[in-house]
């Protein structure tokens, strides 16, 4: 079968979670490339179709997705946006609070259910 897609996958194995609406389900994610993903999950029934996937090893990387495609326990995501990656607190005691100018600025999208 012909290779089909721009981006290649990785294999990855990794467990991951799917976050929509103050709800959390657990997930593995199988693979990745750079447009998305392949999931799978106990119950795909519950799985919205647009949440953000959050990586279990490392909570600051979110990405928003979409549903592809569903078979099985599988799930294919699109990515809808570029990654996110949670800013973390300054971790010395005594440090002070970046000025508001130096604070970076992302651009985040609503997830509407």
């Amino acid at each position: 079968m012909e290779e089909r897609r721009k981006f290649p996958r990785t294999e990855l194995n990794e467990p991951a979670f799917v976050s929509s609406g103050g709800s959390v389900m657990r997930c593995t994610v199988l693979n990745i490339s750079a447009e998305g993903c392949a999931i799978e999950v106990n119950e795909p029934a519950f799985v919205p179709q647009r949440f953000r996937l959050v990586m279990a090893d490392d909570p600051s990387i979110v990405r928003d997705c979409q549903i592809a495609w569903i078979q099985h326990k599988r799930i294919g995501l699109t990515f809808v946006c570029p990654p996110v990656r949670a800013e973390r607190a300054p971790e010395a005691a005594g440090s002070t609070s970046p000025e508001p100018s130096e604070i970076p600025r992302h651009r985040t999208r609503a997830v509407i259910d």
